[in-house]
């Protein structure tokens, strides 16, 4: 179980995407350019299967705003879209309304 001490410590927020690239060194992954309202990040996400740049180019989608930088495949990602997953898709979360860059989600 996680504690609500521990949950509250993430901050979750909408971004919007700015840029959609492909990986340099991966054929499943993208490189996005985020604007979560006070900074904008780079995400790299494994949903290139799924979505056509296009698809995502502008889109307001859920990230986790503070997770500990990463370097995927040469890459680093300061943060993660987050998406719901069947067994043979997935589906990035988005707000069902228009919402700014940087709004936080409870």
């Amino acid at each position: 179980m996680v504690s609500f001490s521990d949950f509250s410590k993430i901050d979750i927020r909408v971004g919007k995407v700015l840029s959609v690239e492909d990986h340099p060194d991966a054929d499943k992954l993208y490189v996005l350019r985020v604007d979560i309202g006070e900074k904008e990040i780079q995400l790299v996400a494994g949903v290139k299967n799924y979505y056509a740049a296009d698809e995502l180019m502008g889109k307001n989608i859920v990230v986790l705003a503070n997770l500990e930088p990463r370097t995927l495949r040469g890459v680093e990602s300061q943060g993660m879209l987050l998406a719901a997953q069947s067994e043979d898709t997935i589906s990035v979360l988005s707000p069902d309304r228009e919402m700014p860059p940087g709004s936080k989600v409870r």
